[in-house]
């Protein structure tokens, strides 16, 4: 599968799609993606990482990064991640205690929807 980024808005979250292996060599374009977007006042950011096939150490950077970004102003990111594959990535490096994780699109858009509606942030539970 080739890397693609695409990204829509819900009210005030934007889902940001991300298809294929992030490394380093597709990193710079989602690094671009995600930093514009915040740039350009996307505050609550949700990254679908459903498709992604491969996530390496810079493809966290680049999520670390971004995620620094947003929290400078107050501003909230969630991933969803479908595949254990990537799942597995967030747990050995920790960042699963950092990062709010999904296991589908569908639970993080609606708790990130209730979470926004109501001014809290949103973790899921732990099971």
């Amino acid at each position: 599968m080739a890397f693609a980024v695409e990204h829509s808005v819900q009210d005030d979250l934007t889902v940001v799609t991300v298809h294929g292996e992030i490394d380093v060599f597709t990193s710079p374009g989602l690094r671009e993606t995600l930093l514009d977007l915040i740039d350009d006042g996307a505050l609550h950011l949700l990254v679908d990482l459903g498709d992604v096939t491969f996530l390496d150490s810079t493809g966290l950077g680049v999520l670390v990064g971004a995620y620094h970004r947003l929290r400078a102003r107050s501003g909230t990111m969630a991933f969803a991640c479908a595949t254990d594959r990537v799942q597995r990535v967030f747990r050995v490096t920790q960042l699963s205690k950092i990062f709010t994780l999904y296991p589908t699109l569908a639970e993080a858009v609606d708790a990130q929807t209730a979470a926004l509606s109501t001014g809290s942030r949103s973790r899921p539970s732990e099971g």
